[in-house]
């Protein structure tokens, strides 16, 4: 089955996820990483647009939301306002988790207070020009330990989202498995996805998704 048809196949079906959205001001790179027991899902979780941010959908996610969150903040709404245009007329927002940051640094999250009962734990963490978030884990530790290896690793902001989904998946991760991977990142004065990398079918996406960025020749990458 092709990716198309794998990230279709998830669409409108809960994702148990746990991602990061970063950005630095000082660069114009933004970025987004995720993973999840669900196939291609570094497809339809996080969106980024070069000069604008980034932003994450999932548990409940919906995809139509990507392109829209980045819409309204590069028309200058700040994302907790984002957040709340896309969850006014929403007929099930304790359903879902977001998170979005703006090229400022400033980042909003939003939890799902009514997750399925399989969804739990779940959580978030915000920091300097970063947010991570994630459901269905295996505990708080998943969020603590991706904050601290954003925070904590050298290196270019690519470099250090890599290093954060490490760090949740070595942490225990999405409690139902490692089945696929991602991460999108956009700089200021490039057209689309500067960087995007995908594990969509795996035993162990996040280990497979950090070998193969190892292994990239990619001007994101740290020295």
């Amino acid at each position: 089955m092709g990716a198309p048809r794998r990230a279709a196949r998830i669409a409108g079906r809960p994702t148990a996820t746990f991602s990061i959205v970063a950005a630095d001001p000082s660069t114009g790179v933004c970025g987004a990483a995720v993973a999840s027991k669900y196939p291609a899902v570094g497809r339809v979780v996080p969106y980024v647009r070069a000069g604008v941010g980034a932003f994450c959908t999932q548990h409940h996610h919906e995809p139509a939301w990507g392109e829209r969150a980045l819409d309204l903040l590069a028309a200058g709404t700040l994302p907790e306002q984002v957040l709340g245009e896309l969850l006014r007329d929403d007929p099930k927002p304790g359903k879902r988790q977001l998170a979005v940051i703006d090229m400022a640094g400033r980042a909003a999250t939003r939890n799902p207070s009514e997750a399925d009962p399989e969804g739990r734990w779940w959580g978030a963490m915000c920091g300097r020009y970063y947010a991570c978030q994630g459901n269905t884990l295996t505990g708080r530790e998943v969020m603590v330990a991706m904050a601290r290896a954003y925070e904590e690793t050298a290196g270019s902001l690519a470099d250090r989202l890599v290093a954060a989904l490490v760090a949740g998946d070595r942490a225990g991760g999405d409690h139902r498995g490692r089945l696929a991977a991602g991460i999108r990142m956009a700089r200021r004065g490039v057209e689309g996805c500067w960087l995007e990398l995908y594990v969509d079918d795996s035993d162990d996406a996040v280990a497979e998704l950090a070998r193969r960025y190892a292994e990239l020749e990619h001007e994101a990458k740290g020295g």
